[in-house]
């Protein structure tokens, strides 16, 4: 993470540390080291973090009327709180809680703890305000991320727009697939992204995915990116626009191309971003059909006739309102805070990383984050998206945010 500067300056409960799992938290107790077999929680209770004096990355001021207008503002957070809400009143949300294994963390919790989150919102008129109110009322669960003292990778993801085609034409060859009607009963192993489209990603029809075929786009790497993304808008040839939204997956688990060039040599891993692995393949076209067939993983689609993107937890997620993290630990539709640095574009459109906090709400996951110390973050859609999504790779802190118990 970015220095927040003059450290040596700043007394000890302004630095950045701050931020991390305190130390008597993370300390092996008697009982973690009876457990030593056993994964340590994923998440740690603590107090919520206290501002210091001029440290604006302590909250999130967007809320109460940014300077840039392409910020998130208070209406896209209530709308985001409004669909967790919603989807913690069904039965697949009273199911996924009575799974759920950490202490303390209930459906009903949550649901009470969101909407006296909305409440706040709603009757605060400033970042400071609403954060007082949360020091007041609310406790932290912060990750534990991928170090047992609070460190959380970010990346981010987003919703592309594509050119695409209803039937296949000589331009538009290469497709994105249904879900097929039988897959359960496919026996494993399924085949692999190799044995089910070839390596020119044009074999389907003469396997298991021949007639399942949905859309069919001009460029191999745009039906994968729709498929590492979960989600894509698509412009037809007809002039029309559509939405394609994830349905189902084969068993195997995302393998990313990123790492298998820096494993060939082709690029360093150090510093690597998705515009860098875009432009390496836009001057080595041929390649696509040696490092796409790598990844195992393949994903399939449905129709969503314009709908915006869904989450995991079925619920439209929201641009900058919406995290993804792995729900075997984290807990579906829950309020969550998230402080990292993540890019702006400024006035000559490049792109600034800032430290930000952001109140978010945990409503999707993704094959490939796994563990408590990876959060994927929903930017939107569209090209700005997604430049911002393709460098978001930093380190920050995950905290969930639940009323006291006599609140």
């Amino acid at each position: 993470m970015q220095s927040l500067g003059l450290l040596k300056l700043s007394p000890p409960e302004c630095r950045v540390n701050k931020w991390d799992v305190p130390a008597s938290l993370s300390e092996p107790t008697q009982d973690t080291l009876i457990q030593k077999q056993e994964a340590l929680l994923p998440l740690i209770e603590r107090l919520p973090v206290t501002c210091c004096q001029d440290d604006a990355s302590c909250l999130d001021e967007v809320l109460y009327g940014g300077k840039n207008n392409q910020l998130p503002d208070k209406k896209a957070l209530l709308t985001a709180i409004d669909r967790s809400l919603r989807y913690l009143q069904t039965s697949n949300a009273v199911a996924a809680y009575q799974r759920y294994q950490l202490v303390g963390i209930t459906r009903d919790r949550v649901f009470n703890s969101l909407k006296r989150f909305r409440e706040l919102l709603l009757k605060t008129n400033s970042a400071t305000e609403l954060q007082k109110a949360i020091q007041r009322e609310f406790v932290f669960y912060q990750s534990v991320g991928k170090d047992n003292k609070g460190s959380v990778l970010f990346t981010a993801y987003y919703e592309p727009l594509y050119f695409a085609s209803r039937v296949p034409t000589a331009e538009f060859r290469y497709p994105v697939y249904r879900l097929p009607p039988n897959l359960d009963s496919w026996t494993k192993p399924h085949p692999t992204r190799l044995e089910l489209e070839g390596a020119d990603g044009l074999q389907g029809a003469k396997g298991k995915l021949r007639g399942l075929e949905l859309f069919w786009f001009r460029d191999r790497l745009e039906p994968y990116l729709a498929q590492i993304q979960g989600s894509a808008r698509l412009q037809l040839t007809d002039g029309t626009q559509t939405t394609i939204g994830y349905a189902g997956h084969i068993a195997y688990n995302y393998k990313s191309i990123g790492r298998e060039l820096a494993n060939d040599g082709k690029l360093p891993l150090e510093g690597m971003t998705m515009p860098i692995i875009l432009d390496y393949f836009q001057k080595h076209p041929q390649e696509l059909n040696i490092y796409i067939p790598r990844d195992p993983s393949f994903v399939f689609f449905q129709e969503n006739h314009g709908a915006p993107a869904q989450g995991s937890i079925n619920v439209p997620v929201t641009a900058e309102r919406s995290i993804a993290t792995d729900k075997s630990l984290m807990p579906p539709g829950a309020l969550a805070l998230i402080r990292a640095a993540f890019p702006f574009a400024n006035a000559n459109g490049q792109m600034e990383h800032r430290i930000v906090s952001r109140y978010v709400l945990d409503q999707d996951t993704g094959g490939a984050i796994k563990g408590p110390g990876r959060v994927d973050y929903f930017l939107g859609t569209g090209k700005l998206a997604g430049d911002r999504a393709g460098v978001t790779v930093s380190n920050g802190q995950l905290y969930y945010l639940l009323l006291k118990p006599n609140s």
